[in-house]
């Protein structure tokens, strides 16, 4: 059962006991289910305000809170889908800029529910036809969506051309190898061109394809994603580049743009910030101009990447940082940007691999507390290695810590993170 998060309304929380119950995803992945319940909705997706839509490894997520930022700068009303969510489930739907209501929420699954009897829909499914309807009834001047899983045969990816401003591929890695590397014919057999190729599968026929990707592999796969869709490719270091630090030199063929270092910590986020702005600029259903984009970087925000927190009930002052990364990416993110040694409170799904994240930071850990993940099977503090230590909760693992002064990493999970904001009561708004 996965943790929805509770309500105080009985036709929120019923309709959240349903989620609960589905499977995240499909076992074998596909687009005719929710098409179908698209189509008994009225087909909302076709009738949408112009649409960025994101995929990538990692970092989709920050872009897409970075495209938010600079679209809002500009004064537009604007609608988002991400995923997951950290403490409640109305993170998912961001309507016209705030987030879902509980009472609008509660009958827009009822009505999808409904909707969708006898089709067998995922989670994840009922989740994307519930936005894309809220998103068609509700006036917007664009929309930022998140890729699921993958690209080519999520959920997502029944946006059709007319409706696409831009796509955009963040930063490529080896991740979700379940799905994402399954055997099939027709496909690349290297394990990075075929992470592209489904990642490009959300390229459309005459759309920009905005990508960040220096894998020359991934690179020569999304040429030839792109050529086969017939969308317009923007690689980095060759349509636009950027530098990174003290602030962001970004460069294209409309020209140079010097901009503010991203709000967001960590520099990785210089390049996530770069390719939320080269999207931007490849299109041209949504105007943006240089102010809006300087000051899209200096307000965005999103929590639990490397998210400093608050003074609360669980940090209780002490200097603690806050990422739900899991893999080798994120693992080299983490370690450019946090202090030389700390102490790290680690949990970790059982389906990732704890060396992924462990690894990038081998000499950097004070000491290592292992917890679980909570709702999930996660692994035991043996999988991180010999001195590696279990501890029954975060609020128990902080209190285990030496009084020492040094900073405090949680990290390993999305799941984990938002069961740390919610004890501290820092609950995203």
């Amino acid at each position: 059962m996965r943790d929805m998060g509770k309500s105080d309304d009985p036709r929120v929380q019923a309709q959240l006991d349903r989620l609960s119950s589905l499977s995240i995803q499909r076992d074998i992945l596909g687009l005719d289910a929710v098409r179908e319940l698209l189509s008994r909705l009225g087909d909302p997706h076709l009738r949408l305000p112009p649409l960025f839509h994101v995929a990538g490894t990692n970092g989709k997520g920050s872009t897409c809170a970075f495209l938010r930022s600079i679209l809002e700068a500009e004064g537009y009303r604007v609608h988002t889908t991400t995923s997951p969510h950290l403490v409640r489930y109305n993170e998912r739907f961001r309507i016209a800029g705030n987030l879902i209501e509980d009472s609008r929420l509660a009958e827009l699954l009822e009505e999808v529910f409904d909707a969708a009897q006898g089709l067998g829909c995922s989670f994840f499914e009922i989740t994307i036809a519930a936005a894309f309807t809220e998103f068609a009834r509700t006036s917007a001047d664009a929309c930022v969506v998140e890729v699921g899983l993958g690209g080519r045969l999520d959920a997502t990816n029944v946006l059709e051309a007319h409706v696409l401003a831009a796509c955009g591929i963040a930063t490529l890695g080896i991740d979700h190898e379940r799905f994402l590397l399954a055997p099939e014919e027709g496909v690349p057999s290297v394990p990075m061109a075929r992470i592209a190729f489904e990642k490009a599968g959300i390229a459309k026929s005459g759309v920009p394809l905005v990508a960040l990707s220096s894998v020359p592999e991934a690179n020569n796969e999304l040429m030839a994603s792109a050529m086969r869709a017939g969308a317009k490719l923007a690689l980095a270091g060759e349509a636009w580049d950027f530098r990174d630090g003290p602030t962001l030199a970004y460069q294209d063929e409309r020209g140079r743009l010097n901009l503010p270092a991203p709000s967001l910590p960590g520099a990785h986020q210089f390049a996530n910030a770069a390719l939320a702005v080269a999207m931007l600029r490849h299109q041209d259903r949504v105007s943006v101009g240089s102010d809006s984009m300087a000051e899209g970087m200096r307000l965005a925000r999103w929590p639990a990447r490397l998210q400093r927190l608050s003074d609360g009930p669980l940090t209780k002052g002490r200097e603690t940082y806050l990422d739900g990364g899991h893999n080798p990416s994120a693992g080299l993110a983490i370690a450019g940007s946090l202090p030389e040694r700390f102490h790290a409170i680690i949990g970790m799904l059982d389906n990732k691999n704890p060396q992924s994240l462990i690894a990038p930071l081998e000499g950097r850990i004070e000491s290592l507390l292992v917890v679980p993940v909570p709702g999930h099977d996660a692994h035991p503090a043996g999988a991180f290695g010999q001195t590696a230590k279990t501890s029954s909760g975060l609020v128990e693992a902080m209190q285990a810590l030496p009084d020492d002064g040094m900073p405090v990493l949680i990290a390993g999970s999305l799941y984990l993170a938002g069961e740390a904001l919610k004890l501290n009561n820092e609950i995203p708004d």
